[in-house]
């Protein structure tokens, strides 16, 4: 593959970048560092492996975060929390009463 970028009539000739896709994650590395179009292939791999390799890691980290927040959804309450819980019920309940109609009294 032709390069791009600063170089002039020397990158415009050689083909020494390199492109490669993984096609099963859809990830694609392209890769001209090196004048040396093997060199860049090796460059190319092991950037395509490591982003590969993060891809899997963060879907084992969010894998791992939804099933720790579903467990700490279901699990059951303190009392301490209980009665917290009751306390505020009761106290919006008192707020929400003083918003009744006001009787003027004619």
């Amino acid at each position: 593959m032709r390069g791009s970028g600063p170089g002039g009539q020397k990158i415009n000739k050689t083909s020494s970048t390199v492109c490669l896709r993984h096609r099963s994650t859809g990830i694609e590395v392209r890769c001209q560092r090196e004048r040396s179009q093997a060199a860049n292939r090796l460059l190319a791999w092991t950037e395509l492996v490591s982003r590969i390799e993060a891809g899997r890691v963060q879907a084992d980290a969010l894998a791992v975060a939804a099933r720790e927040a579903a467990r700490r959804r279901t699990r059951q309450k303190t009392r301490g929390q209980k009665v917290r819980m009751i306390e505020s019920k009761v106290h919006r309940a008192g707020r929400k009463a003083r918003r009744a109609r006001v009787d003027f009294g004619d």
